[in-house]
């Protein structure tokens, strides 16, 4: 991978917390980056901070409770239509429908067409493996191009209340280049979209081989299921490792890096170090505390980990209020390394 990897709970946080050392913008040591890949992403602070603002007050600008509650209301009925099959695939029938029929609504914009959006951000993703496979790169930019031009469809619509518009009103405030915005738009939407889908997917086959932790969520206080989110999310999170970019010569646990080199934060592992969490490979559902890196940490966290914790919590609501899923066949995981889904979970509820 041509990158140094950290594994460990403490380094990969400081990795992830310290900008000025290990930088997101590889252009701080002299890369060069096309304009349509410029995003809030790529950015580190200080020069990040005026769009993020923007971007958290957009966030916090909907009422999130009211939002889970629509999430809770789709995955009902869903599990109620899909309970007269045999069996249903959960990823195409759940996960992915699920996924982007909430975002769609938290940003207030038109449902893309599941199918075309569904292959869409999984070129997406698979490119970001590009370092292990260079291949990916070129049918990533060009999904990247294509969800530029899904955003640019927003801007001639007329606005609905949501994240869409609400950046949209505040943007005209900020002293960035407007294509950062627009890129940003993008990123934020399929990157809920992504994020979503991976959870929801991991999320419903960790509790299917933990089928005791399903029955002991039945009728629980919110104090026990808001546990029990964050831990199922730190026990099958759906982000594996980032990468940042040595600004400066330093040393990692007496390892040397120099200017330029990349340092790849395994953010996976760290959730499973047991220096930070006892019985790390164990599914604790009252874990406290519970502070995982699946979001990420520090300027380049996750902005939309409120709703991604809502949107997760009523999946496992809705779960305990159904009959208990199984297994219909064999899961398959998607051949990902920077995300952890899966392509394919058969199921079927138990009868």
């Amino acid at each position: 991978m041509k990158s140094w990897v950290v594994s460990r709970y403490v380094d990969c946080r400081e990795v992830l917390r310290d900008n000025d050392l290990f930088a997101r913008d590889r252009r701080r040591v002299g890369a060069e980056l096309p304009e349509f890949l410029q995003n809030i992403q790529t950015l580190d602070p200080p020069a990040q901070t005026p769009l993020k603002a923007v971007l958290t007050g957009a966030l916090r600008a909907q009422n999130l409770d009211e939002a889970g509650a629509r999430a809770r209301g789709q995955i009902s009925a869903l599990l109620r239509e899909l309970s007269a099959r045999d069996e249903f695939d959960w990823i195409t029938d759940v996960a992915a429908p699920v996924a982007l029929t909430i975002t769609s609504e938290l940003f207030g914009v038109k449902q893309p067409d599941l199918g075309w959006y569904v292959k869409l951000s999984d070129v997406i993703a698979r490119r970001m493996d590009s370092g292990l496979l260079p291949e990916r790169a070129v049918a990533g930019d060009h999904a990247r191009k294509s969800l530029g031009a899904l955003v640019d469809s927003w801007y001639e619509d007329d606005p609905k209340p949501g994240v869409f518009s609400t950046i949209r009103e505040t943007a005209s405030q900020l002293d960035v280049p407007p294509h950062y915005v627009h890129n940003t738009t993008g990123v934020m939407f399929n990157a809920s979209y992504g994020t979503l889908f991976a959870t929801v997917s991991n999320v419903a086959l960790a509790l299917i081989r933990h089928p005791e932790a399903l029955e002991s969520l039945r009728g629980a206080d919110r104090e026990l299921l808001d546990t029990a989110t964050d831990e199922l999310i730190r026990f099958e999170g759906p982000a594996q490792g980032t990468s940042r970019v040595a600004t400066r010569r330093t040393v990692l646990r007496g390892t040397v890096v120099e200017p330029g080199q990349i340092v790849l934060a395994l953010m996976a592992s760290a959730n499973r170090d047991p220096d930070q969490f006892d019985r790390p490979d164990e599914l604790v559902l009252d874990r406290q505390p519970n502070k995982h890196l699946s979001f990420g940490w520090g300027a380049h966290g996750c902005l939309g980990v409120a709703f991604g914790r809502i949107a997760v919590r009523e999946l496992v609501l809705c779960l305990t209020q159904s009959p208990p899923l199984e297994l219909a066949g064999t899961p398959v995981r998607r051949a990902t390394a920077t995300v952890r889904s899966l392509d394919s979970l058969p199921v079927a509820f138990r009868r």
